[in-house]
């Protein structure tokens, strides 16, 4: 394989296309919930779904990205900064600002090297597919503008992104929640790594990220985090967990002169 497909439905598995087909049975979980609400109330709007993605199409994703996309990811190391601590002047008043390590390729510009090396290969066509934006409807039962944000990235052994939430108050297309989909690609060296997330208020919801072929619809915004991935002992060197990221604008029937959500950078 030296290409993705042009339509996202083409690597499903039987359980994927049948979903494609039918829809998710808890459409409700992504009803309504917006960052002004309660965020201890409801069902958090999440969908994890193991084996999406056929095996044979997952394992020729994944050798593909490790062949062509490497050299185009950038570090983004986001430490702790020790203030946080030595800056704290009364006791209980500690505030954790987002830390993270992994590496990511953004693709706003067609002039960057990693926008053009995702499109030789058709990694754009297909994040960017009708089918792809067809089945996150499917999920989550909402209307989703086509126009979206696509990104990728890459974990390897330590690589984590720390408790955000992904609210975008500033943002008028954003305010009221967005959504992501997420296309796990995870390598047989690869021990496990979590997402862990709120629910009813608090951080509880555990899922195991480090499923290969699964795909995972949020309406954000709400809390959680990625733990680091861990190898499996001997593996250090070759574990790797590949991300493909998709974010949707909620459709608004009155909307005009809409914008896409490639301002939005995600670190799930």
């Amino acid at each position: 394989m030296d290409k993705f497909p042009a339509e996202f439905a083409e690597m499903l598995s039987a359980p994927g296309k049948a979903m494609l087909r039918q829809g998710f049975a808890d459409t409700a979980r992504f009803a309504g919930r917006a960052a002004t609400q309660d965020a201890g109330s409801g069902q958090t709007p999440l969908a994890f779904l193991p084996g999406m993605l056929s095996k044979t199409w997952a394992m020729q994703a994944r050798r593909l990205l490790d062949a062509t996309m490497p050299a185009h990811v950038r570090r983004i190391e986001s430490r702790i900064p020790p203030e946080t601590i030595t800056g704290m002047r009364r006791n209980y008043t500690e505030q954790l600002p987002k830390s993270m390590r992994i590496q990511t390729a953004y693709f706003d510009s067609p002039r960057s090297a990693a926008y053009r090396a995702a499109a030789e290969i058709g990694l754009l066509q297909m994040l960017r597919s009708e089918s792809l934006a067809l089945f996150a409807e499917r999920i989550t039962g909402l209307p989703l503008e086509r126009r979206r944000g696509v990104q990728l990235i890459l974990y390897e052994p330590g690589d984590y992104s720390g408790p955000h939430n992904d609210h975008h108050p500033e943002n008028a297309h954003a305010r009221e929640g967005f959504v992501d989909l997420h296309i796990s690609l995870c390598n047989e060296g690869v021990q496990d790594q979590f997402l862990v997330c709120e629910e009813h208020g608090h951080l509880t919801g555990v899922y195991p990220a480090a499923s290969d072929g699964s795909v995972a619809l949020y309406r954000l915004p709400f809390w959680h985090y990625t733990t680091p991935l861990r190898a499996k002992p001997g593996a250090e060197h070759k574990a790797r967990r590949w991300l493909l990221l998709a974010t949707f604008d909620l459709r608004q029937p009155s909307r005009r002169d809409h914008r896409a959500t490639a301002g939005r950078s995600r670190s799930a």
